[in-house]
């Protein structure tokens, strides 16, 4: 009798090659959906965690000047500028011959504007030198005060004095001009209309629950975590936890979101993400991993605010398929909102006025 069992020896390694590659695959597969996965329904449900609540959310407030409002959105912008200036002077702010910014992005203007539109609300906060909680996206105000020194390193006394989007800025504005001289033109309390930097706290009494918030935690370094990171996230929170009205809570930083994992579950919360190319625009490996959710296993999110643009990316559909709430961030014009708003239950926006409010 022959023996072929071991008549090809290379077949049999290869077998068990292509045996050992396709278990070393499901592995990372499983890795992968493990990393990415939301927050269990049962872990929703214990805590009693509510859903976002479902409206636009005009971003940085509906603002007459800041971001967004580039010339690459210019022609569609006016409509969006002019609600903004009519709404914030319902609410009380500025004169309708006021010739400059009456709502620049975060301001109070610009949040009371779009609690009368009827929209809510995406903001950010960082501290001031002195540990005031602020409501500011940038790390510096050059683009939006034409001043470059760092949030960081001012109180917010002299945050007071520093206008956003000061003369010769006009409505539809998306950076204000450089100062000559910031230290000397803040030295001194300005004269008539302006708005400036607020406090976390005066946003919240002038909200005042008519408008659904979501609240973006901001760091200058997503990756490394330190005391003053800590300070921000139980100030905000605290004065989150005396507010009565609706909000959920969003980062970049998985640190931040994990905090509330950790202290507040009962609070819906966000991880911010975007695509990123290692090695293009300043992205590295860990920014590139952020972009495909592999740090979601830290903060372990109810909603994933994406880039618009990569809503039909497989980390997203994989998400969104284990229970994620997708929402997009940030949609400037009527056709991005054609293109992304399959991929998406909510949006944050600017620069227009969406056909559906």
């Amino acid at each position: 009798m022959v023996n072929h069992r071991n008549n090809n020896p290379g077949r049999a390694r290869r077998s068990h090659l292509g045996g050992k590659l396709a278990l070393a695959g499901l592995t990372a597969a499983a890795a992968a959906v493990w990393a990415i996965k939301p927050r269990s329904f049962s872990d929703r449900q214990r805590n009693f965690v509510p859903s976002i609540p479902d409206v636009w959310y005009a971003h940085r407030g509906l603002h007459d000047a800041g971001s967004g409002l580039t010339p690459e959105y210019a022609a569609g912008s006016g409509e969006y500028v002019a609600l903004a200036r009519r709404s914030a002077l319902k609410a009380g702010y500025g004169t309708a011959d006021f010739a400059g910014s009456i709502a620049p992005e975060n301001s109070l203007a610009a949040f009371a504007a779009a609690c009368e539109a009827g929209y809510g609300i995406e903001l950010d906060l960082q501290l001031t030198k002195d540990g005031h909680v602020v409501v500011v996206h940038d790390e510096d105000l050059l683009r939006v005060a034409g001043d470059p020194r760092k949030v960081a390193d001012l109180t917010y006394d002299e945050l007071t004095r520093i206008p956003l989007f000061p003369a010769p800025a006009k409505p539809g504005d998306a950076e204000a001009a450089p100062l000559a001289d910031p230290v000397a033109a803040s030295a001194k309390t300005p004269t008539g209309y302006y708005q400036h930097v607020p406090l976390f706290s005066d946003v919240l009494r002038v909200v005042a629950g008519r408008a659904p918030l979501i609240v973006e935690y901001k760091f200058a370094d997503n990756v490394s975590w330190t005391d003053r990171d800590t300070e921000l996230m139980e100030k905000g929170d605290q004065l989150l936890q005396a507010y009565s009205g609706p909000y959920v809570i969003e980062s970049f930083h998985p640190g931040a979101v994990n905090w509330y994992k950790e202290h507040r579950p009962e609070v819906c919360r966000g991880q911010l993400a975007e695509s990123a190319t290692p090695g293009k625009a300043g992205a590295g490996m860990k920014e590139w991993l952020a972009g495909l959710l592999v740090f979601n296993w830290m903060s372990r999110p109810d909603f994933v605010a994406y880039d618009w643009h990569g809503g039909p990316l497989p980390q997203m559909r994989a998400t969104r398929w284990m229970g994620a709430v997708p929402v997009s961030w940030t949609v400037r014009s009527r056709d991005e909102l054609d293109e992304c708003r399959d991929f998406f239950d909510y949006h944050i926006f600017e620069a227009f006025v969406p056909d559906e409010v």
